[in-house]
């Protein structure tokens, strides 16, 4: 072989081992794409996919490479999963990266948020495996920061579930007394004024006369005739059934000295044909589907007794068992049963609070603003009435609200164990589960919710803090909270979000907050400066963590906020 050939051999070999022997060169951070950029939170998570675009001629063909995403922030970093991909002469399963024409490699991204990390950088870690050795290339920036708005989301802000009371302060009831004539007569028979149900009547009217809690609102005078008949008899038949019995009543009120029956009304049907249906519909009469079949094909009322006439065995029973219920009239007293006023209810409380039913203890709470004041009452009423579970559910609303969710979880599961039916402590549940950011509890306690006015929210706020927006601002409905507002900002609907930030009745500091992360969304530089320093006037807190928010990366907070 002479020596060209061994030069042409030598050639030939370089080339071939440039794709392996040498160290692969540093990774540039123009490689990298990152979206979203900067991060964002979602949920409790900080995801996000690096694309890393490798030039031909770059990745080594014996070469091995892990890449580990960190996010480093004040005090420490966080690692996400590491991937590896690989050279072409390398046996293994990793995605491999052709030497002459690069890849296109992708890298999700995950990382469990803390507040440390709105001020952060994304770096990727590089660890090589090259002809048995390893070796480390330098670390590549790929993105700076986090925006952390989904975090604003908490349960704290959720009003829990209220076991409601059922008091009324005025019931009403009614009692009814029929007077049945016979057929083409409307004189009353004296057995009639001595039934059982006339002597309801009579005895109820003449309490509520006496008793100053009772109020006899009305009474009322409906008479009929059966649809037997001319129309003009009945008609005539009809209203002398009611001129009888109205004399009747009148006479009974004046023996009885009750003069405050608030209105006497009295009014005739001349032929009862809807009562007549319904008394069919009821009853066991064999060709009853003939009757009501009749009664529905003809609305003349002449036309349709002569048609039920002409079935005439269908109607000897119809005059035997029906139509003498159709003739009568009935007398209707409508009383009210006046409760206890405001100020009766607070002083029984102050005095005996066991002198109160258990719905007027729990509407009690109502009367006040005062959270300790509530408490108080509700301890009593659990005190009272412990196998009744609102008292304990609305006992745990107020330590909710006063932040004490220990005290707040054990009466939930209190009021829950009395009634594991009951939605609202299950709700109730559901948020300390949140804030204990056990999910997985949280989600199953919500599922037996299910009715709960108050759920709306609770499932918006559940689905924010595990990342799904779209589903939050569906749970939210109308909701006027901040929570919900949120929802409407991480989903970009921006105009919705200020119309429900606006329409909350008592805003906080968040609520300014989120209204100033609109204004930098929407380009607006004096809604970012009025509500950032309202917000910060509300809470401090929210002044320092608006100088790390990159949603006012592009504003001079500091010179807001002093």
């Amino acid at each position: 072989m002479n020596s060209k050939s061994f030069l042409a051999i030598g050639i030939l070999g370089a080339l071939t081992l440039t794709g392996c022997s040498k160290k692969m060169n540093p990774f540039a951070s123009d490689y990298f794409s990152v979206n979203p950029d900067p991060l964002e939170v979602v949920g409790e998570q900080v995801p996000a996919t690096v694309t890393a675009r490798v030039p031909a001629k770059f990745f080594k063909k014996n070469a091995t490479v892990t890449v580990t995403p960190y996010l480093t922030y004040a005090g420490g970093e966080a690692a996400s999963q590491s991937y590896t991909f690989q050279g072409e002469k390398v046996r293994g399963n990793a995605p491999v990266v052709n030497y002459e024409r690069g890849a296109t490699l992708t890298i999700p991204v995950a990382f469990k948020y803390n507040p440390e990390m709105m001020t952060s950088q994304l770096y990727l870690a590089f660890s090589v495996t090259q002809g048995g050795k390893k070796y480390v290339l330098p670390r590549v920036k790929v993105a700076d920061g986090v925006v952390a708005t989904a975090a604003l989301a908490t349960a704290q802000g959720v009003t829990p579930a209220i076991g409601a009371d059922k008091f009324q302060r005025i019931i009403n009831e009614k009692y009814a007394a029929d007077i049945l004539f016979l057929i083409n007569q409307a004189n009353i028979r004296p057995g009639q004024l001595t039934s059982a149900q006339m002597e309801e009547l009579n005895r109820e009217l003449a309490e509520a006369n006496a008793d100053s809690r009772r109020q006899i609102e009305e009474i009322n005078i409906e008479s009929y005739a059966s649809p037997d008949g001319t129309l003009e008899f009945n008609t005539k038949l009809a209203q002398k059934r009611e001129d009888n019995t109205r004399s009747y009543v009148d006479q009974k009120l004046r023996k009885d000295r009750i003069t405050d029956f608030g209105a006497l009304t009295a009014n005739f049907t001349p032929e009862d044909w809807e009562g007549l249906k319904k008394l069919v519909a009821a009853s066991n009469i064999q060709d009853k589907e003939l009757i009501l079949s009749v009664l529905s094909m003809y609305k003349d009322p002449e036309q349709r007794e002569r048609e039920i006439r002409n079935l005439s065995a269908i109607f000897d029973e119809l005059a035997e068992t029906i139509l003498p219920q159709l003739r009568y009239s009935r007398i209707t007293a409508s009383i009210n049963v006046i409760g206890k006023s405001d100020d009766e209810i607070e002083a029984a409380y102050a005095q005996n609070p066991s002198s109160l039913t258990i719905d007027e203890l729990l509407y009690c709470a109502t009367l006040t603003d005062d959270n300790n004041r509530k408490m108080a009452i509700y301890n009593d009423a659990a005190r009272i009435y412990p196998g009744d579970y609102r008292t304990f559910n609305d006992l745990g609303l107020t330590q909710y609200i006063a932040g004490d969710y220990k005290a707040a979880k054990a009466n939930f599961q209190q009021a829950a164990r009395i009634n594991p039916q009951a939605g609202e402590p299950q709700m109730n549940l559901a948020l300390i589960a949140m804030i204990d950011k056990d999910y997985r509890n949280a989600n199953q306690y919500l599922g037996s919710a299910a009715g709960v006015d108050e759920l709306g929210d609770a499932l918006g706020t559940y689905y924010i803090l595990t990342g799904d927006n779209a589903a939050a601002v569906k749970a939210f409905g109308n909701a006027k909270t901040n929570n919900a507002a949120l929802a409407q900002i991480l989903t970009r609907d921006y105009s919705r979000a200020k119309s429900t930030l606006g329409a909350i009745t008592e805003p906080d500091a968040t609520t300014y907050y989120l209204m100033a992360v609109l204004g930098a969304r929407t380009n607006n530089d004096n809604m970012v400066n009025t509500n950032l320093r309202q917000a910060a006037r509300l809470d401090r807190e929210v002044a320092r963590r608006a100088l790390k928010d990159l949603e006012f990366a592009n504003y001079n907070i500091g010179s807001i906020l002093n």
